[in-house]
């Protein structure tokens, strides 16, 4: 049968499993929305801006293990588009995102709403094609959507050419594996470097796990639990890890970096022996690279990506591999191991004694108060009230850092929020995604007044598919993080970060439909969550809590400085 290239995209789609696509029509993607009005296998959700939709497939990919897809035009629509894109590349995260293009004899002539979106979009895409005659189009798709989770994951982008979309050809349905002789991932681990890690683990005095996306993305959470339980070590989640060890494990030492905890980031400096599984070593997470090295230890490193291994942190013992299985196969030579030569609990006690001297620090502890509403306090009763099983969305800043460090993730993809980029405005379009794959979950949407205005348009969104997070408007009339930065190392000069003008936010949430609520006393959040929760559990919410002006993050590493210079409070400026 021959099919327009608008029905291949729309069939293609339909043949991977694709159940919900988010988009915003536009001129050169017209054909291919109204194959989308004339079939039923899956659902088209509107946004009200490009980047709403890419960040909503990007969350929706974060909470499943699915492939998200984003369908933009041309153009605006593309350059719209792109902040949703790197967001998800710097995260890893599979996606597939569709953008129209003007028709071929057209590239290159400045035509109306052209844009060299495979040029735009090289630097933050695992791979991009341009699709130039439509013979090609079901089976770039198939790829697209092969590259995007396969491997290290990331975004893959499509861009089609108006023409493309009506010339005619036969279409073909899927059979058997795609199969690419340039791309071929290596998925099992060596066998002889997982024996020298094992050998190393075993031999360790003062072990360290430290984890990262990896692990969440290859869903191996239960086989983290498994190794950390089986070598009884102490394990540390970076911000993208949280869940992949349940926070309320003992083993569990909090997150690491610049707004870890003390324990972690002492653990991490001072271990003998440091096994990184799905984890980059980044700059929020170490510090300074030559501070880091400074002490003498082992390292093991797990990653699918082989261009990650010694890229910032020369290690000893590399594995390239996917987490999932090379942590089967670890588990399988510990085990062996272990029924031969049986660690002696002297071994690592002095380990755990010392990391239960930096716990005593209580790095985590702050001042509370009965007249202003503490940010932290809103966090522990957001985990309270939901029991600890929410699904955490978060913007970028004082209240994602709050989120991490004061919300305990027992379980992984229940915390969502951009990591690598920094981007604001995700908070609102991540819930969205999120409630398309959790239609009955809670869902809360942890954010300030500064970024939860870079999307506040999608509370239409919201209101057209009836989607119901609850939004923590943590309001402190300032762009938080830059003015604590400002207070540290610029003088306390508060440039352009105080918010001098905002909205009623209870108003404008009602506004679009929505329930608003202000919350200013610290004895009114918890009944305000309670009822956002039950009460109003299939409405969107907005909670717009009065917090804190002046409250800081602590502990806090500045930047180029090591993991030990912490500082864990205002004292310490």
């Amino acid at each position: 049968m021959e099919l327009t290239g608008a029905e291949i995209v729309v069939r293609a789609l339909a043949d991977e499993g694709v159940e919900h696509v988010f988009g915003y029509p536009g001129g050169s993607v017209l054909y291919i929305y109204d194959e989308i009005f004339k079939q039923d296998r899956f659902k088209h959700i509107l946004v009200r801006h490009e980047q709403a939709a890419v960040h909503a497939a990007d969350a929706y990919s974060r909470v499943s293990d699915r492939v998200g897809v984003a369908l933009v035009t041309s153009g605006p629509g593309v350059t719209n588009a792109v902040t949703g894109i790197a967001t998800a590349y710097m995260d890893s995260i599979p996606m597939v995102v569709l953008t129209g293009q003007v028709p071929t004899s057209a590239i290159g002539q400045d035509a109306f709403q052209e844009a060299d979106t495979v040029g735009i979009t090289r630097p933050c895409v695992k791979h991009n094609f341009l699709v130039k005659d439509v013979k090609d189009l079901a089976d770039v798709i198939r790829k697209a959507f092969y590259i995007a989770r396969t491997g290290r994951p990331g975004p893959v982008l499509v861009d089609i050419p108006k023409d493309i979309t009506i010339a005619r050809c036969k279409y073909t349905p899927p059979a058997g594996e795609i199969k690419m002789r340039s791309y071929s991932p290596v998925v099992k681990g060596h066998q002889g470097q997982i024996k020298k890690a094992v050998q190393l683990l075993l031999q360790a005095e003062r072990p360290m796990i430290y984890t990262g996306g990896g692990v969440v993305l290859s869903d191996a959470a239960p086989e983290l639990t498994r190794l950390v339980q089986l070598l009884d070590v102490p394990c540390t989640n970076t911000l993208m890890g949280l869940g992949a060890l349940p926070a309320d494990d003992r083993r569990f030492v909090g997150m690491p970096g610049m707004h870890g905890t003390y324990e972690a980031n002492m653990a991490m400096q001072h271990c003998d022996v440091l096994v990184a599984i799905g984890a980059r070593f980044d700059d929020r997470v170490i510090g300074n690279p030559k501070h880091f090295a400074q002490n003498a230890r082992k390292i093991v490193h797990i990653d699918i990506d082989p261009s990650s291994i010694s890229k910032r942190v020369k290690v000893d013992v590399p594995i390239v591999g996917d987490v999932k299985d090379v942590l089967q196969d670890l588990i399988v030579h510990v085990e062996a191991a272990l029924k031969e030569t049986r660690r002696a609990p002297e071994q690592t006690a002095a380990w755990w004694k010392q990391i239960g001297a930096w716990r005593e620090r209580e790095c985590l502890k702050y001042k509370g108060s009965d007249e202003v509403i503490k940010p932290q306090f809103v966090i522990e009763k957001l985990c309270e009230v939901t029991r600890g099983e929410a699904f955490v969305t978060s913007d970028v800043g004082q209240h994602q850092m709050w989120a991490a460090q004061y919300y305990r993730f027992n379980k992984p993809r229940r915390w969502v929020n951009s990591g690598g980029l920094g981007t604001m405005g995700v908070g609102l379009p991540y819930a969205m995604g999120v409630q398309m794959i959790h239609p009955d979950a809670d869902i809360a949407v942890i954010t300030g007044e500064g970024s939860i205005q870079m999307n506040i348009q999608e509370l239409s969104t919201c209101h057209q598919y009836r989607l119901s997070p609850k939004i923590l408007c943590l309001n402190n009339r300032y762009l938080g993080m830059v003015r604590q930065w400002q207070q540290i190392d610029y003088g306390s000069r508060y440039a352009e970060s105080y918010m001098d003008s905002l909205p009623d936010f209870v108003k404008l949430a009602e506004a679009y439909g929505h329930v608003g609520m202000r919350i200013d006393k610290p004895a009114d959040v918890e009944g305000a969550l309670r009822e956002a929760f039950t009460t109003h559990k299939n409405r969107l919410v907005f909670l717009d809590i009065i917090t804190d002006r002046t409250e800081n993050v602590w502990p806090m590493v500045k930047a180029g400085k090591g993991l030990t210079e912490m500082l864990l409070g205002s004292e310490d400026l």
